[in-house]
């Protein structure tokens, strides 16, 4: 009773015209030979895979789970199958460098892939998911004989990795770790300690897994200033097993055929990554990149609340409908599409999962962009944009997929309460992901206090001026960016003047602030698509849908702003103390 397809138009407007990325990439000698036909291509297989082998596996993971036995771990049944099939289709290289055997494509595609993935299993993509980041981590900071060693087999897919901070005692307080790491005389490390909430950290999809590890040095300092990145394989390079066992694994709410594991590393042998006691600036390239993928995890499970809420309420008929469209005729009960509480939900679905499409592509555009760029300055630019936005991207999206999620599950009624509909299972699955990889209250605190007000709102006006620069396009829905960017503009200067009365003043607003550039940052995706496809109405009857989204954004949605100012406002009374 549930289904997924891939919205390859949506995709294709977004990339074609919304970003314009086949211009960008022509600019680029690294992305020379792509094109809007080959991105097209590599979409369409993409959505192949993804509905295909994964959609199918999504309900049936979920209701079999993992299974733990003496430290070892089977995934359900299916998994191991499709990701064979997942690497044959060279999935795991897409983005990566062609020295490392990786198609060298545009990350903007591998964001695309990720949302399929993500919508249509979340869970199975919990293994595939950290792959780019921790290439990405180990290309920047591994001494080259590790490279030369690893990044291959992570491209092939041969390896899979996991990323192993959280302990007991040490959960978003990563500085409270007390894994510990000894030199050695071979110039390796022996790992000492524990970790929990693991993801994929033991499973039967590759026969060696990658830890990435966070321990300290017996003199390091205290705090985050000590901490240290280790890769610690699962098998050493004769074949045996290192000296890390997997404990068992953890009974979920939700993404059940995803193996969360708690590991214990018993003298497990290792090699430094990067600088000694300058572990996180190592792995917090691994951790954008991931923190980009949660996001996507959020967009993917709006899109698919969004399907399965439209086909059902298309279906489903109750009671007669106060008013319906020109044509229909009258009928003892009507599709419930027709009510307007549901045609509200509906279009609240629709209206913010194609927004947070653009936005979240354009997040990894900008990747792109950091990297490839012709000037220094436009990768410079690029890249504090896409700092702005990681944890607008990671937050605002994921909290958005489980609330739409919520949303849709009213559309089915009680039905969508029971396990026949897996809208339940998506809302499950969902919720997750306002609280790993950074949870969604340290990312507002990570925007305003050190993306805004660490830098004078140096970066926030940079993406102020965007905004800008599309109201100096036209459009209808100019005036109301202009004025919205305005309004942004002035609260901003309000929250620098009583930060430095109330230090907890920008505490209290944060999540707030954040949510609020959710919304100023759709209003600027809606104004920019209708402004697009205003003229390609003529040819294309299609792009009614995306005036149609605007229009009902603006008119609906905007009011959001208000109401997140107002909060912020407010907020400057302080909060009392509880007993």
């Amino acid at each position: 009773m549930w289904q997924y397809q891939a919205p390859l138009r949506d995709m294709r407007f977004v990339l074609e015209h919304w970003l314009q990325a086949p211009a960008s990439w022509a600019e680029s000698p690294a992305f020379a030979e792509v094109d809007l036909p080959l991105a097209l291509q590599v979409l369409e297989e993409a959505a192949r895979f993804s509905s295909g082998v994964l959609a199918p596996l999504n309900a049936s993971g979920d209701r079999q789970g993992c299974r733990w036995q003496a430290g070892e771990v089977r995934t359900p049944d299916g998994f191991a199958a499709a990701y064979r099939t997942y690497v044959e289709g060279g999935w795991p290289a897409l983005a990566c460098a062609p020295e490392h055997g990786g198609q060298g494509l545009p990350q903007v595609l591998d964001a695309a892939l990720q949302e399929m993935l993500y919508a249509s299993n979340h869970a199975f993509s919990m293994y595939t998911g950290i792959a780019h980041g921790a290439y990405l981590c180990l290309q920047a900071h591994a001494p080259q004989a590790l490279r030369e060693r690893y990044l291959p087999a992570i491209v092939s897919g041969e390896i899979l990795p996991t990323m192993c901070l959280t302990e007991p005692q040490a959960g978003s307080d990563v500085g409270l770790l007390r894994c510990r790491a000894e030199l050695q005389d071979d110039g390796s490390y022996h790992l000492t300690g524990s970790k929990l909430f693991i993801s994929g950290g033991e499973h039967d999809l590759t026969d060696d897994i990658l830890h990435l590890v966070l321990a300290r040095l017996p003199d390091a300092p205290a705090g985050t200033r000590g901490i240290s990145l280790f890769l610690v394989p699962k098998r050493l390079d004769d074949g045996s097993r290192n000296a890390v066992r997997c404990d068992g694994i953890e009974h979920k709410m939700g993404i059940r055929g995803s193996a969360t594991c708690s590991l214990s590393f018993d003298g497990a042998q290792g090699w430094l990554i990067g600088e000694a006691n300058h572990g996180l600036a190592a792995l917090f390239v691994m951790m954008n990149s991931a923190r980009l993928h949660v996001g996507l995890q959020g967009l993917g499970h709006a899109e698919a609340a969004w399907q399965n809420a439209a086909d059902y309420a298309r279906e489903r008929r109750q009671m007669r409908a106060p008013a319906r469209p020109e044509g229909v005729a009258a009928a003892p009960a009507d599709p419930i599409h027709y009510h307007p509480a549901m045609r509200l939900a509906l279009l609240r679905l629709r209206a913010v999962s194609q927004g947070l499409r653009a936005i979240g592509y354009w997040g990894a555009h900008l990747l792109d962009q950091a990297e490839y760029a012709a000037l220094e300055s436009e990768r410079q630019r690029a890249a504090r944009l896409a700092g702005l936005l990681t944890p607008v991207i990671k937050a605002f999206f994921t909290d958005q997929g489980f609330h739409l999620a919520s949303e849709a599950l009213q559309v089915f009624g009680g039905y969508g309460y029971t396990a026949e509909y897996a809208i339940e299972q998506t809302l499950r699955d969902s919720r997750i992901a306002m609280i790993y990889e950074g949870s969604n209250e340290i990312q507002a605190n990570d925007l305003l206090l050190r993306k805004v007000l660490g830098d004078g709102g140096a970066a926030l006006d940079e993406l102020l001026a965007v905004f800008e620069q599309e109201v100096a396009a036209g459009g209808e829905y100019a005036d109301s960016l202009k004025k919205l960017c305005a309004n942004v503009q002035g609260l901003v200067k309000g929250i620098f003047a009583n930060a430095e009365s109330d230090s907890e003043y920008p505490y209290r607003i944060a999540g707030d602030f954040l949510h609020l550039l959710g919304w100023v940052l759709l209003a600027f995706a809606w104004a920019r698509s209708s402004r697009l496809a205003a003229p390609l109405l003529v040819e294309d009857p299609w792009y009614q849908e995306k005036l149609d989204s605007a229009g009902f954004f603006f008119t609906y949605l905007l009011p959001e702003t208000e109401l997140r100012i107002a909060r912020i406002e407010a907020a400057r009374a302080p909060l009392a103390f509880l007993a």
